[in-house]
């Protein structure tokens, strides 16, 4: 899947071998279930799913409600996992995955509790999955810090954090997919 700053980016990388949901190529959704799951129709030459998607609440610890920490967990980690989960068993002995997490699991904000708990989570889960996958799968996460190309955005909300180019981001994901390593977190800082 691909949208959005980075998924922009990492279609235009390898747009020969990518597709994203963004462009109606690869109607993937997360979370959802189907005869081939949230990875949509496959069309049996897939060797790798990449996702950059992932929606957390952003609010202060006293004013968050349980649905509000259900709705992150259900929007950043159970869809990745659910991407993964389901691609087991449609996709090829040597197919990699590449989730999305960010760097607040390691450096927390004010109003970014849940933000935290989503991206450490799938970090744990990556470096969990990665010793039952079958065959030669492999399963990874990138963790960037802000973009440059969203300091309009979220500048005053990541101040102080040193930003960093789209582009390298991207970089981190053929890096996961083109090589071999599994269970790793690329930190892109």
């Amino acid at each position: 899947m691909a949208h959005g700053e980075l998924g922009d980016e990492r279609r235009g990388h390898r747009g020969q071998r990518a597709r994203g949901a963004a462009d109606g190529q690869f109607p993937a959704q997360l979370g959802v279930e189907g005869p081939y799951g949230g990875l949509g129709p496959l069309q049996g030459r897939e060797d790798a799913v990449a996702c950059a998607a992932g929606s957390v609440p952003w609010r202060p610890l006293a004013e968050l409600t349980t649905a509000d920490i259900r709705g992150g967990l259900e929007g950043k980690v159970v869809g990745q996992i659910e991407l993964v989960r389901q691609g087991v068993t449609h996709l090829p002995a040597h197919a990699s995955y590449t989730l999305v997490t960010g760097i607040l699991a390691r450096e927390p904000l004010l109003t970014g509790s849940v933000a935290s708990l989503a991206n450490g989570a799938v970090e744990a889960f990556v470096r969990a999955a990665a010793i039952e996958l079958p065959g030669r799968q492999r399963v990874n996460a990138v963790s960037p810090t802000v973009f440059e190309e969203s300091l309009d955005v979220y500048g005053d909300t990541f101040a102080g954090f040193d930003a960093v180019p789209v582009a390298r981001a991207a970089n981190a994901y053929v890096k996961s997919i083109e090589g071999h390593r599994t269970g790793q977190i690329f930190r892109v800082e």
